[in-house]
């Protein structure tokens, strides 16, 4: 079963993209940037970002009736390695009780703004 998963932002219909796609038991979301969807605003520190983010992914896991405990693999870009300290203590907080398989990845974001980007596999547990 195929399911496609949106958070609404006018991105996702611009550049023809899900938020999240479920397909069975697997729930890939999509890289995830730091804007307050409600607000569309992005916030200027990326402790800010990453928690915006976290919340993001949280809420498209949450509509494909996935948990944050089902994720088995992250990817995490930034724009800076300076971040990375910066931001470890909040992954570790939405993180550190699962342990996904993880990279971070220092790159450049497609708008100077954007500092963080995370993008999670899940796969339902007992699946």
């Amino acid at each position: 079963m195929r399911r496609l998963i949106s958070t609404g932002s006018p991105f996702e219909k611009i550049a023809g993209y899900s938020r999240a796609l479920v397909d069975g038991e697997w729930c890939f979301v999509s890289g995830t940037t730091g804007y307050d969807y409600a607000s569309m605003a992005m916030p200027d520190s990326v402790e800010e970002q990453t928690r915006n983010c976290i919340a993001t992914i949280r809420a498209a896991l949450a509509e494909a009736d996935f948990a944050l405990e089902d994720v088995v693999r992250a990817h995490y870009y930034v724009t800076e390695a300076a971040y990375a300290d910066r931001v470890f203590p909040i992954l570790g907080e939405a993180f550190g009780g699962i342990r996904p398989a993880a990279t971070m990845v220092v790159c450049d974001l497609i708008k100077p703004e954007m500092k963080i980007e995370i993008e999670v596999t899940a796969r339902r547990r007992g699946g």
